[in-house]
């Protein structure tokens, strides 16, 4: 079997000078699978129209560069899709990362409990790698389904700057997809106390009629997830006019979708 790894960038560097691609990249080869799933990792890099790939990347075999039609994030996924034909589909945002052992918990859980897309919570941390905080909103970073989830639901709506991804969850829940929300070994399962995690509860709530959240035995979330200046969450806290885009595009997903999609 084959999986896809669409990694949309902007080719961008940390502060200290590093590439977030180069490490995104590593932490998909280090990744570890047991070879009873038989599966075969490729990568597909999506990049702004004009994107020139820095003379210090070193790019693997197992991985091709698309380039987008237009510079946005929804555009870079859907080039990086383009030439699928894979088993399975997976997605990492440049400056996030998986820790080793995320694709066999998220294989393992589509397949032992008959699932077709699997999100996960991350840990969030700063560029140094300090740990900030917990995040269980189902970013893309964390998503893996089956072929035949990304053919039915389709790419991404390009037309959505800031919350394509609540507008692609949407139309997971319309198709009826069974989905699972990895958590950590120590989160909360049951309803009772996810009042000390109250976005766990968003994603059973407004995930769709198929959504379970399934702990997969690490004591820490399988994906970190960056905080930094050049992000969109950060651009978002910062400036007045991405906040007006954000709050017309939550304003179209509740017109759409009767709420906010996790």
């Amino acid at each position: 079997m084959k999986m896809l790894v669409l990694v949309p960038s902007r080719l961008k560097r940390k502060q200290a000078g590093g590439l977030f691609l180069s490490e995104a990249m590593h932490s998909i080869a280090g990744q570890k699978i047991p070879s009873d799933f038989d599966v075969r990792v490729e990568i597909s890099i999506g990049v702004d129209p004009g994107g020139v790939l820095p003379g210090d990347l070193s790019m693997p075999a197992n991985a091709t560069v698309s380039e987008a039609a237009s510079a946005s994030q929804a555009f870079a996924l859907n080039a990086a899709a383009a030439r699928f034909d894979h088993d399975f589909v997976a997605i990492l945002e440049d400056d996030d990362q998986w820790l080793p052992s995320f694709l066999h918990a998220s294989l393992l859980a589509l397949h032992q409990n008959e699932l077709d897309f699997v999100s996960t919570t991350q840990l969030q941390t700063d560029e140094s790698g300090k740990i900030v905080s917990i995040n269980d909103f189902p970013i893309p970073s964390g998503w893996v389904m089956r072929r035949t989830v990304w053919q039915t639901v389709g790419p991404f709506d390009t037309t959505f700057k800031y919350h394509l991804d609540n507008e692609w969850l949407g139309r997971l829940a319309l198709r009826g997809f069974r989905r699972g929300h990895l958590v950590e070994a120590t989160a909360p399962i049951d309803a009772n106390w996810m009042a000390v995690r109250p976005w766990l509860r968003n994603v059973l709530n407004y995930g769709g009629p198929h959504s379970t959240l399934l702990r997969h035995g690490s004591p820490i979330p399988l994906v970190t997830r960056m905080v930094h200046a050049g992000s969109g969450t950060s651009a978002l806290r910062a400036d007045p006019g991405a906040r007006a885009t954000s709050q017309r595009e939550y304003g179209r997903l509740v017109e759409t979708f009767g709420r906010i999609p996790w």
